[in-house]
């Protein structure tokens, strides 16, 4: 007959181990310490409690009301200026209504004429951006402070500094603790007032402006726009009236002599009139820009191996007349001895 097994329950061996502090080996007698994993500390403790939000993700403390509607144009502000790479700036002076409805229709439709261009060329579709290339009137006042927090406030590189003890005991107001970085918050507002003043597109922003947004920088599409809004020939030609003879109507017409170009902002550097003109002036795009860097490149080496080999090619030329001279001279001596 089989031996019998003496199975024990669960609450019977927890509580056998908590018992044992020690185990006895029967044969040799000597006793061996059990392994206890020591109890973790107070940081690890802290470490590994997940941190919660104190505050409501849609809507944590902000500097200013989020209620008010300059608050969230100043957020669409900030947004527009940190996803756009070039953004081109025209002063507009008591534009009616009828004039902006027909330069914007001008516009589109010779942006799409460039689309079509492009797209018969086997361009990706990434770089037909007619449809997304917006004009549209800003208020100064507010795009210049959230120019501001866009070009200077960096929540990555705010030093943040150590949390209280008690919390948020420790801050005067929930709206000054450190960990809130978003556009409308006191730390943006501090760094944007420490820069007041000093952005060199601060004297463009006043008065009536209009911004000219481009998703991407494309030279082409900047030409096509400067031939519609501010066209200077022969570079910028405007389109002929037997073309397009919707652009000679009156209201386009007395529209485009009240705009005038002041400058653009092109991935973060500023640009003036003359080098914004230069950027839409560029023959064949981003593609066309690249030859002419390599053009370049290759004249400068081509310069270079020049310049490195006149050195020995004079003194090749120097020591050559010299050989034939010294011959010149020896051939009257043989010639005499004979």
């Amino acid at each position: 007959m089989p031996p019998r097994l003496r199975l024990r329950s669960l609450a019977q061996l927890a509580d056998l181990q908590l018992q044992r502090t020690a185990y006895t080996c029967g044969r040799c007698q000597y006793a061996t310490a059990v392994a206890t994993t020591p109890a973790p500390s107070d940081a690890q403790i802290h470490a590994s409690i997940p941190s919660l939000s104190r505050y409501s993700p849609v809507q944590p403390p902000s500097h200013r009301n989020p209620a008010y509607r300059k608050s969230q144009l100043l957020r669409s502000y900030v947004s527009l200026l940190q996803t756009t790479p070039m953004i081109v700036f025209f002063q507009h002076t008591n534009l009616k209504a009828i004039e902006w409805v027909g330069i914007r229709r001008e516009l589109r439709a010779a942006l799409r004429k460039v689309d079509e261009q492009l797209a018969r060329q086997g361009s990706p579709p990434e770089d037909l951006i007619a449809d997304a290339i917006k004009i549209e009137v800003i208020k100064t006042n507010i795009f210049e402070p959230a120019l501001r927090v866009a070009e200077y406030f960096k929540p990555g590189q705010v030093q943040l500094p150590p949390e209280p003890i008690g919390g948020l005991s420790g801050i005067s107001s929930e709206k000054e603790d450190p960990s809130l970085t978003h556009a409308l918050s006191e730390a943006a507002y501090k760094v944007a007032s420490e820069h007041k003043g000093e952005h060199p597109l601060t004297p463009v922003l006043a008065g009536a402006v209009a911004i000219l947004t481009f998703p991407s920088v494309s030279p082409v599409h900047l030409k096509t726009a400067f031939s519609i809004l501010s066209p200077q020939p022969p570079t910028f030609p405007a389109p002929t009236r037997r073309a397009v003879p919707s652009y000679y109507e009156p209201p386009v017409q007395d529209g485009l002599k009240k705009l005038l170009l002041l400058g653009a902002r092109i991935n973060g550097d500023v640009f003036d009139m003359e080098s914004t003109r230069w950027v839409g002036s560029i023959d064949g795009g981003i593609d066309g820009l690249r030859a002419q860097l390599v053009a370049l490149l290759q004249g400068f080496g081509v310069a270079l191996t020049s310049t490195l080999e006149s050195a020995s090619r004079n003194l090749w030329f120097t020591m050559d007349s010299r050989r034939n001279m010294l011959e010149g001279e020896q051939k009257p001596k043989e010639e005499s001895k004979e």
